[in-house]
């Protein structure tokens, strides 16, 4: 994987057509946005479809990308993690269950990903300060912000399988939202 600040620059030159950026672009991502869908959807014929239609998708919408809103693995993952998800919905599966190791493995995987060592530490850091603030969330808000980020399930999707009302659901899961970020220091 290519140290994350040469994304930049080359999805700023996709965004503008320029298909040889695209290309180095694809051949420093494509590994790693391979590993997430599969990751997701458990199977290798899924995944390579899924990452054919997800650059299918930066290509088109790289020029919407904003560099202040994310770093650029992150905003591909994103793409991914969603496409992986609906492609699932569509399919009428679920993701997997994840267990505990699982959870923290996945939150790694989010962070964007660094070549030196230093940034590992970090990256792994910060992973266990997300896992360690979770913990202190009450149950039914940690179980709801799961069940959303690593699962995909929608608020009516959390209210139906709990028999709880969407606006139980959505005030769970912003008040959940609101703690993480007091935890992690987030403005």
């Amino acid at each position: 994987m290519a140290n994350p600040t040469d994304l930049k620059p080359l999805l700023l030159a996709s965004g503008q057509g320029d298909q040889s950026a695209f290309q180095q672009l694809y051949e420093l991502t494509s590994p790693h946005l391979f590993a997430v869908a599969l990751r997701i959807l458990r199977r290798q014929d899924w995944a390579e479809d899924v990452l054919q239609e997800c650059y299918v998708r930066i290509w088109h919408n790289a020029a919407d990308y904003d560099a202040t809103k994310s770093a650029p693995l992150t905003w591909m993952i994103s793409i991914v993690r969603n496409s992986c998800i609906d492609n699932l919905r569509r399919a009428g599966v679920r993701p997997q269950q994840l267990g505990g190791e699982d959870i923290e493995e996945s939150l790694e995987n989010i962070i964007e990903p660094a070549l030196g060592p230093q940034e590992l530490v970090q990256q792994s850091q910060t992973a266990g300060q997300i896992e360690k603030c979770l913990e202190q969330l009450a149950a039914p808000a940690r179980k709801n912000i799961e069940l959303a980020f690593f699962y995909g399930y929608s608020h009516t999707e959390l209210a139906e399988l709990q028999k709880q009302a969407v606006g139980t659901v959505k005030s769970l899961i912003r008040r959940g939202l609101a703690s993480l970020k007091n935890c992690l220091g987030v403005a």
